[in-house]
């Protein structure tokens, strides 16, 4: 149906207004002709108030012939059980939810089972209001994913007019789901109509920790609904159930245009549903863009909502979607062409931008269309659409530094549940000593920056605190931390993270290797430069009120505060649980504005300001892990008193340029350029320096050695070792990726990132395997010896025969810990294999096969420089023992899979299947390991022993 007016001016308009200014004007007062409209040049919608409204819902767009441009496919969509009302719930609260794994009441209403609410507490309970009162007669439960121990097992529900007075409406006790993600319908014994309800769990089925759930329904007693006749096609409070999106709200915004149906034809089917009624001219410049959100239905495994698009018909009867128009990956801007391309994401949002000027230029946009055409079925589909805009796109020009292609907030919109990259938006030198990041969840050691899933009521990203990390990857955790939040709150501010909080817009925002800058919605900008030990920030206000709030993740650190230099001091023992060896790190900072008031209490404090006619406060801030006086020099040696922001922004600007400029390409377009150099930066971002400069000589402080003494508020009780050393890298995930890209774009520097992990070995007696920073116990096997082993017959300089007599170790000595060398030891060298009696025993043994090859390789070429007879004899012996990746192929099975140490396989041949995960494999299944073998080829059978 149509409700609106065309989203123009339209001849009326224009004809009035004519007569009104010829009426004005001297002489007779006569109507002038009126002119005809003219079209608009852009469009913008994002469903909000003040935006332009949909003029059609529900409404098939028509053909020259008349005829509905729609064949096999109504409204019939629904999800649940029958009668089910849950999208008319229009809040959720809960006794309690897991927001830092994303398990919280409003996946209850999402119709999703793969997502859940979870509360750590064996009992608990969840109300729902709905828009308007319902007469509901049954409902359902829905089991969550793991954990039977957790499901409900007792519980009441009640109803409610006010939401404050309830009556019971059922009770059940005793009750079990058989299976995960079971759904289970219980019946009422009357009807009851009521607005609120109250879902009661008084016991769980079992668990101590924490009770959870998948799904709730509430129903009618309707079997029967009657079907629209055409796909649904109106607005709503958007998606729920995504992993990186906020529940309930659009890509920006709070609403939605969600679309809807059933393809009820066995073959193609496919519905032009007409949204916007413009008029928008189209120049050679003219971009179309959208936010898509396909919904994978139910939980079941199909994309069918992903053949979807935005079309648009012209003036002159012709349809972009006939005019071969591409997105900007190439892929045809058709619903056919973008589920053919398998490019959206199920459960996501996903950007899709063309350059529709290429081949509509001259047209005149009359509707904008959402389109579904899928060729096969039945099913059924649905899916949200959000940021509908038509516009004039300015000239792409090349920026003047490489660097200012990078966004460091590439890979950010992702979560435990779903991972786009998973990283942070860390500002720093390349393998710089800290990072420095924004921080959306000051209370997290894993995801410390979501792009958009913990967002504000209003759907606003907000930040708790600007931090000093450490952290290799959110699965490792972060370590040696310190935050601060700038505060334009009046008097003395409140310290608390959600009280402190600012939000902000994305387009407010600047991600830069060397800078992030943002500016809250309440004026106040922050910014944020680094240099190798420390880094500079300036705090611009809104108004006099002026302060800088101190806090930590957890309470194991210190702060003190000296209001008449304007300086503070803190140590750090902040660490996850996988930040082996991690050591106290030290704080020193400077302001440079007069200090007004300030409080600490623990780790929390703040200082208020005089920030002066410019409103502007400037921090210097160094870290160290030797002492509070060494952090102090490193800010001395690096930023010294009265040195400029905008001076440490170009000097970090620089060092990202230079690396950055070891890629050039020609060609590409500007998205592609970001793409290619914020991956450039994210591998030069780690592995990171672990050293400081002491009296013009680097020494660290050990997280490989034991402590010689207890740590004090100002002093580290670690080892101090002198050298350059470097951590945060996790050599199975790198060796096939970062370490050859190093030694092909910066030989000389590979050479330095290995000798800073051959230190590991000359200090501790091992080289890590997943240095983070210490000696972690993760991950299968001794891969730095393949790792720089290659650098090494690729020309790389660095101390190879120490490097060489690290693997050594690692591949003939059993080790002292878990957390070193390689598992199995004590029996691989004799089996030829390590026996699946070892945890993940396949992985490691292939992984060692490669690893032996690589010394191997790197043994003949220092046989060759040094002509020492044990390199040749130690490379046959290596060489040899990395053919035996042969004894686990599983001829029959096809695959490579573990054995006994009696030389069964752990599955029998005929029952093989390679698609299970884990077991023997490393973080994948058969097919994953299916290619992991000494690149020699098969040796005869003669010739392997």
């Amino acid at each position: 149906m149509q409700y609106r007016v065309r989203h123009r001016w339209g001849p009326a308009v224009v004809t009035a207004t004519a007569f009104a200014l010829a009426v004005g004007s001297q002489g007779a007062a006569v109507a002038l002709p009126g002119a005809p409209a003219k079209a608009d040049r852009e469009f913008a919608s994002s469903f909000e108030a003040g935006d332009p409204a949909p003029d059609w819902t529900d409404t098939v767009d028509t053909g020259a012939d008349g005829g509905k441009r729609a064949s096999g496919v109504d409204g019939g969509f629904s999800t649940g059980i029958p009668g089910n009302v849950t999208e008319k719930v229009t809040g959720v609260r809960a006794s309690a939810e897991n927001t830092g794994g994303g398990e919280v009441k409003e996946n209850l209403v999402d119709n999703e089972p793969g997502t859940k609410w979870l509360t750590f507490a064996p009992t608990g309970w969840v109300e729902f209001d709905l828009d308007a009162p319902q007469k509901i007669a049954k409902y359902a439960l829905t089991s969550a994913n793991d954990h039977d121990e957790r499901d409900p097992k007792d519980w009441t529900l009640k109803g409610s007019a006010d939401g404050e007075t309830w009556q019971t409406l059922d009770t059940r006790s005793g009750e079990s789901f058989g299976e995960r993600f079971q759904t289970k319908t219980y019946e009422l014994a009357q009807t009851a109509e009521f607005r609120h309800f109250r879902l009661e769990i008084t016991r769980n089925n079992g668990a101590g920790d924490a009770l959870q759930l998948a799904d709730v329904q509430l129903a009618t007693g309707d079997t029967e609904v009657p079907v629209p006749e055409d796909m649904l096609t109106s607005v709503d409070d958007g998606p729920a159930g995504s992993p990186t999106a906020k529940a309930d709200a659009g890509f920006t915004g709070i609403h939605a245009l969600r679309y809807a149906g059933r393809h009820t034809a066995d073959g193609r089917a496919y519905s032009y549903n007409k949204v916007f009624d413009v008029d928008v001219k189209v120049d050679r410049r003219t971009e179309l863009s959208y936010k898509i959100f396909p919904s994978m239905a139910d939980g079941d495994l199909d994309y069918d909502a992903t053949n979807v698009s935005v079309d648009l018909a012209f003036t002159d009867g012709t349809y972009l979607s006939d005019l071969k128009a591409t997105d900007q990956h190439g892929f045809p801007l058709t619903p056919r062409g973008q589920g053919d391309a398998k490019v959206l994401y199920v459960n996501q949002w996903n950007s899709v931008e063309s350059g529709i000027g290429s081949v509509a230029a001259g047209k005149t946009v009359d509707r904008i269309l959402l389109a579904y055409d899928s060729p096969k079925g039945p099913a059924k589909f649905r899916g949200w659409l959000d940021d509908v805009e038509i516009k004039r796109a300015a000239p792409e020009r090349p920026k003047a530094h490489l660097s200012d292609y990078a966004l460091t907030t590439r890979g950010t919109n992702s979560s435990g549940s779903f991972s786009r990259g998973n990283n942070f938006p860390a500002t720093a030198v390349p393998h710089g000593f800290n990072f420095w990041t924004p921080v959306t969840n000051a209370g997290s050691l894993s995801w410390l920056y979501e792009y958009a899933r913990g967002n504000n009521d209003d759907n606003l990203p907000t930040l708790q605190a600007f931090s000093a990390s450490h952290e290799p990857s959110p699965w490792m955790g972060d370590r040696q931390t310190f935050q601060v939040m700038p505060s334009a709150a009046s008097g003395t501010p409140d310290t608390g993270r959600e009280a402190r909080e600012l939000a902000f817009r994305h387009e407010n925002e600047t991600a830069r290797p060397y800078y992030y800058g943002v500016r809250f919605e309440n004026g106040l900008k922050a910014e944020v430069t680094p240099t190798d030990h420390a880094a500079m920030m300036r705090f611009t206000y809104p108004g006099d009120d002026a302060s800088v709030i101190f806090d930590n993740v957890e309470d194991q650190a210190g702060l003190t505060l000296d209001k008449e230099n304007g300086t503070f001091t803190g140590y750090s023992d902040v660490k996850s649980g996988g930040s082996t060896g991690a050591t106290r790190l030290f704080v020193y900072g400077e302001f440079d504005s007069r200090v007004t008031d300030g409080d600490a209490d623990g780790v929390k404090g703040h200082l208020r300001f005089d920030a002066g006619r410019d409103r502007t406060v400037t921090l210097r801030i160094a870290t160290s892990l030797l002492s509070v006086d060494q952090a102090k020099d490193n800010l001395r040696q690096e930023i010294p008193r009265r040195t400029s922001f905008d001076k440490v922004k170009r000097d970090a600007q620089k060092q990202w340029d230079r690396i950055l400029g070891k890629v050039e390409v020609e060609g590409a377009t500007q998205d592609q350029l970001t793409t290619l150099y914020s991956s450039l930066y994210r591998l030069y971002l780690y592995p990171n320096s672990g050293h400081e400069k002491v009296d013009g000589k680097y020494r660290y402080a050990s997280p490989f050695s034991k402590a010689v003494k207890e740590d004090t508020p100002t002093e580290t009780g670690s080892k101090i070792v002198d050298g350059k050393v470097y951590v945060n890298n996790g050599f199975w995930d790198t060796y096939r990726t970062t370490w050859p890209a190093y030694s092909f774009l910066t030989p000389s520097q590979a050479g330095e990132l290995v000798d800073g992990f051959v230190q590991h070995y000359k200090d501790g007696g091992w080289t890590s395997r997943w240095s983070s920073p210490g000696y972690a116990d993760l991950m299968t096997g001794t891969s730095s010896d393949v790792a720089f082993a290659d650098a090494y017959v690729k020309g790389v300089d660095f101390d190879a025969k120490a490097a060489y007599d690290a693997a050594l170790k690692n591949a003939t000595v059993v080790p002292p810990s878990s957390g070193v060398g390689r598992k199995g030891m004590a029996t691989s060298p004799f089996l030829g294999y390590t026996g699946s009696e070892t945890h993940e025993g396949l992985s490691w043994a292939l992984e060692g096969y490669l690893n032996d090859y690589g010394i191997a390789r790197m043994g003949e070429k220092l046989y060759k420089e040094t002509g020492e007879r044990h390199y040749k004899e130690e490379a046959a012996y290596f060489l040899n023992r990395a053919q035996d990746y042969v004894n686990l192929f599983d001829a029959k099975a096809g695959f490579f899979q573990g054995k006994d140490a009696k030389g069964n396989w752990r599955v029998d041949s005929e029952k093989y299947d390679p698609r299970v995960w884990g077991y023997d494999y490393t973080e994948t299944n058969g097919w994953g390991y299916a290619f992991t073998a000494s690149p020699q080829g098969t040796p005869p059978a003669d010739q392997r022993k």
